[in-house]
């Protein structure tokens, strides 16, 4: 099974670097591209978080009308930028987001590695959360089928990134994730966004990944008081190969755009 990740749109954002302006839009257009463009073709595509800069409805439309020329499935997660409602009317028609749940939580059973779905927002606020109530539908999902090979998508990493500035706004609730997950040995990985840069550590018993952004980056900074000042930077997105015999495999790609 082949995964592509890519994460942190920030449609319409206008984001100026000292190397110029990045123009959104356009790179999510070239991310499509890129990704139609992959072969062997992959067999689905998760947007881990931050698909619009805003939470509009215009702003969605774009998103959605640019996606849906994926000729592969693709899957969403709300980011802190995201609009829970209004991301949810605009991918009403996809038939995964349950219409009547408080969170935009699902399961992709269909593929090869089951796919579980977390939302982490809380609106209004740049940090995440697994609430109680998340928690406890995470743990019956896993628990539903425990013998079968999972992958968990999120857009906030649920681990110490290294980042002062982005771990004072990580994950709360991210000690309980850590015991839950220790309990369930079907997990093949975690993969976040967020901190647009791309990270990967073990944690629990399985590995976490970050994805970097397709629009723009953030400096890696170490220091306590680190500047959230966007970077010029090549986007980049992932592709997991996961085969049965041999499990996971993580690949960092570069996607071709421009500005």
């Amino acid at each position: 099974m082949i995964i592509v990740q890519v994460s942190d749109f920030h449609v319409d954002l206008c984001v100026r670097t000292a190397a110029g302006t990045v123009d959104t839009r356009e790179r999510l257009r070239q991310a499509v591209a890129w990704v139609d463009a992959l072969r062997p073709v992959p067999d689905v595509v998760l947007v881990t978080g931050d698909l619009v800069n805003d939470g509009t409805p215009e702003q969605y439309a774009f998103v959605k009308q640019m996606l849906s020329m994926l000729t592969v499935p693709c899957y969403v997660v709300p980011g802190n930028h995201d609009d829970r409602e209004n991301m949810r009317r605009a991918f009403a028609d996809q038939g995964y987001l349950d219409s009547e749940s408080d969170y935009l939580h699902y399961v992709i059973d269909g593929c090869p590695l089951r796919l579980v779905a977390l939302d982490t927002l809380i609106p209004g606020q740049e940090q995440g959360e697994l609430c109680t109530r998340r928690l406890t539908w995470l743990e019956e999902r896993l628990s539903d089928a425990p013998a079968r090979p999972t992958l968990i998508f999120m857009h906030h990493p649920p681990f110490a990134t290294g980042m002062p500035t982005f771990d004072m706004i990580g994950l709360r609730g991210a000690p309980e994730m850590a015991a839950l997950i220790a309990r369930h040995s079907q997990i093949e990985a975690i993969i976040c966004g967020h901190v647009h840069q791309p990270l990967h550590t073990k944690w629990c018993g399985t590995v976490a990944y970050t994805a970097a952004s397709i629009s723009f980056q953030y400096p890696l900074d170490l220091g306590p008081s680190a500047a959230m000042e966007p970077v010029y930077a090549p986007p980049t997105g992932r592709m997991y190969v996961w085969d049965q015999r041999t499990g996971l495999v993580a690949h960092l790609l570069h996607i071709a755009a421009g500005r």
